[in-house]
């Protein structure tokens, strides 16, 4: 992978999905999370759960594997895996918020330096109307893992000091990936009497240095390259 350059999306769910570990029980998110499933290994033994009541996700069906009857969440006709099984709505909800899910892969508006999660709207009238199950996963799943591009379309960053859109979750982001670097959002340890707040690590940065990215953002950057 040429470090010179951004990357693509494709370039991000194939990082996503080696980051998995092993035996992982994961939900992808709708929009860009849902092509990690496309970069999954067999021998990774990663179970994919869809909140609309499906465990055994298989990846994203093409051509005559298209069954109507067979989507993830976000509509998309997906494949079933050998031991698939389905349940009530209501039963994959009490999966997300027991704390069944290793890992959840969200989009996201905004991830704040505390690990904040910003996903479901930014104000807009066509805005949709609720937060709907990405509060339950945010907040329901050990591990949180956030794709999205490091800025908007107006060039301001989207990793911010404080959120300015409503929030899905609070400190609950471990993980950033986006097109110019790797976060990791990391809890600092308590000293004396007063906890130290999180920071914000970049992994490897891609298409910007870690001098530019730190120039760009409002936020504390580390360096953990090294």
């Amino acid at each position: 992978m040429n470090t010179a350059e951004k990357l693509s999306r494709e370039d991000l769910a194939r990082m996503v999905a080696h980051d998995i570990p092993v035996g992982a029980y994961v939900n992808l998110g709708i929009g860009q999370p849902t092509k990690v499933s496309d970069y999954l290994a067999p021998d990774q033994g990663v179970t994919l759960h869809t909140e609309n009541g499906m465990l055994g996700m298989g990846p994203q069906a093409h051509g005559e594997d298209i069954d109507g009857d067979l989507i993830n969440a976000g509509k998309i006709p997906v494949t079933e895996l050998p031991g698939t099984s389905y349940f009530h709505h209501a039963d994959s909800f009490a999966m997300m918020r027991g704390g069944h899910l290793d890992v959840c892969v969200l989009g996201a508006f905004q991830v704040s330096s505390g690990g904040d999660l910003a996903n479901w709207s930014t104000g807009a009238p066509d805005a949709i109307p609720a937060v709907g199950g990405a509060m339950d996963l945010a907040i329901g799943a050990k591990s949180v893992f956030v794709m999205m591009s490091l800025f908007a379309k107006d060039g301001s960053p989207k990793i911010v000091p404080e959120l300015s859109y409503p929030a899905t979750g609070l400190a609950c982001v471990t993980r950033i990936y986006t097109d110019h670097g790797v976060f990791l959002v990391e809890p600092r340890a308590a000293s004396g009497e007063q906890e130290q707040p999180s920071r914000i690590v970049l992994r490897e940065p891609y298409g910007l240095s870690l001098m530019e990215i730190q120039d760009r953002l409002d936020v504390d950057v580390v360096d953990g390259s090294r």
